[in-house]
């Protein structure tokens, strides 16, 4: 249980944080950067709630609760060692994977084949959605360089590469299922 008497603790002044197994490290350490940039994919997702209804929007807030867990698995070290852990770590788990998939594939069902790449725009949820795509492209670029040193769970990398083709799919969905999707045109304004 999460409990937040004060805001600001002064303990970080120096420019160190605290990782979830109470080691301290950098500000710019790698695995705070990961994680901060998924809390900045969340802060996205946020924005493109603004836009969104009825059943993406209730996605989109799976999303959010979802990236709070992935951020909690990566701010914690040591998944050989979860064991010894004094309370349940919590980490991604393949079924949060598989529900992403699911979702695409349903998203994707109704969409016709893109005969060319998609540039980002469209509706305002869209281009919120795209945003989101390229912020998670980011995080993922950050943990799967994180990963090389092992100590990350293999379901929270794989979960961020399901994310980003979620947002692609979602922001054709929000775009009248593709029907006004804006298309790159190689060449266009040479």
């Amino acid at each position: 249980m999460v409990v937040l008497n004060r805001i600001y603790t002064r303990t970080g002044d120096k420019g160190t944080t605290a990782l979830g197994n109470g080691d301290r490290v950098a500000k710019h350490d790698a695995r705070v950067a990961a994680y901060g940039t998924v809390d900045e994919t969340n802060a996205t997702v946020g924005m493109a709630r603004l836009h969104a209804a009825d059943a993406l929007d209730a996605a989109l807030a799976r999303i959010q609760n979802d990236l709070f867990d992935l951020g909690a698995d990566l701010c914690r070290p040591g998944i050989d060692r979860d064991a010894d852990a004094p309370y349940p770590v919590l980490r991604i788990v393949e079924a949060q994977v598989d529900r992403l998939e699911s979702e695409i594939d349903a998203m994707n069902a109704n969409l016709a084949p893109l005969r060319s790449f998609v540039l980002p725009g469209g509706s305002a949820l869209a281009a919120h959605l795209h945003l989101c795509r390229t912020v998670s492209r980011r995080a993922e670029r950050l943990v799967t360089a994180l990963a090389e040193g092992g100590d990350v769970n293999g379901a929270a990398v794989k979960y961020l590469n399901r994310l980003s083709d979620w947002f692609f799919v979602a922001s054709r969905v929000a775009n009248e299922n593709g029907a006004t999707d804006v298309l790159w045109v190689p060449g266009q304004n040479r």
